[in-house]
C-alpha cells in the first residue's frame, strides 16, 4: 500500500507544469504550426487590399482589414488603397478604410494624397470623410498648390465650399504664381459655376487685388477674356 502511494506521487510531481512550479515565471504558449510564415501570409494581403479598393469592393476591403493586411500599404507609384478608392470615388470602400486608421495625408509619387486629391476631382463625401479623419488642411499637391485651388478651376462649387469652409486659405499661391480666386477666371470661361466659385471666395475675405506673377489681377484676367459677369462680380466687391 505505502509502495502504491509513492508510485502516485511521483506520478503527480511528473505531470506537474514546468511555470507551476517556478513561481513568477509566465507560461510560454507552444509555436502554433505557420506561425513562421504568418507576417508573410499578411505582406501578402497588401496586393490584394489595393485591388479591391481600385475594384470598390468594400467587403473584401473590410474582410483583408480584418486579416491585418497594411491599411495604408503602397503601389508601384505609392499609391494607397484610399488613393485608388478616392480616384474611382469609391465611397463605401475609403469610408472603410479611414475607419481602420487610413491617411488621408499620405502621397504618391505626383504628390497627390487622398484629401488633395478628393479636391480636385471634386469627389465631395470623400473630402468630407477625409476632413473629418484628419487632413492637413496646408497641404499642397505637385504645383504646390491646396485642394481648393483646383476644385476652384475645375468648377466643384459643392467641394469648393466645403473646404473654404473648413478653412482653407484662399489666399495661398501655388508655383504658377496664382490663388484660387485667379486660377477660377484664367482657367475657366466664366459660367454660372465658375461666378458661384468667386462669388463664395469674395465672401470669405479673399484679397481681390492680389495679383499674378507678372502682375496681373483677377478682375484684368476676367476683363481680358471677355469674361462681363465675373468682371461685375468683382468690381461690385472692390476689386481694382
Amino acid at each position: 500500500m505505502i509502495k502504491l502511494w509513492s508510485l502516485l506521487a511521483v506520478a503527480a510531481s511528473l505531470s506537474t507544469p514546468l511555470e507551476a512550479a517556478t513561481p513568477g515565471r509566465m507560461a510560454v504558449p507552444d509555436a502554433q504550426p505557420g506561425s513562421v510564415a504568418l507576417s508573410a501570409d499578411v505582406k501578402s494581403l497588401g496586393p490584394l487590399l489595393l485591388q479591391a479598393a481600385r475594384d470598390g469592393d468594400a467587403v473584401k476591403v473590410r474582410q483583408l482589414l480584418s486579416q491585418g493586411a497594411e491599411v495604408d500599404v503602397q503601389d508601384g507609384q505609392g499609391n494607397t488603397p484610399l488613393l485608388l478608392a478616392t480616384a474611382a470615388n469609391h465611397i463605401e470602400v475609403a469610408r472603410s478604410l479611414l475607419l481602420q486608421g487610413a491617411s488621408p495625408n499620405r502621397k504618391n509619387q505626383m504628390q497627390d494624397s487622398a484629401y488633395l486629391l478628393a479636391g480636385a476631382q471634386g469627389r465631395l463625401e470623400i473630402v468630407r470623410m477625409t476632413l473629418s479623419y484628419g487632413a492637413d488642411l496646408k497641404s499642397t499637391n505637385r504645383y504646390v498648390g491646396t485642394a481648393l485651388i483646383p476644385a476652384c478651376e475645375r468648377g466643384h462649387v459643392e467641394t469648393a465650399l466645403a473646404l473654404i469652409k473648413a478653412g482653407v486659405d484662399v489666399n495661398h499661391v501655388n508655383r504658377l504664381g496664382w490663388t484660387c480666386l485667379v486660377e477660377a477666371v484664367v482657367l475657366s470661361d466664366g459660367g454660372p459655376r465658375h461666378q458661384a466659385i468667386i462669388k463664395a471666395v469674395i465672401e470669405a475675405g479673399a484679397d481681390l487685388n492680389l495679383p499674378d506673377k507678372d502682375g496681373v489681377t483677377a478682375l484684368a484676367h476676367a476683363r481680358q477674356r471677355g469674361q462681363k459677369a465675373v468682371a461685375q462680380l468683382l468690381q461690385a466687391a472692390g476689386a481694382r
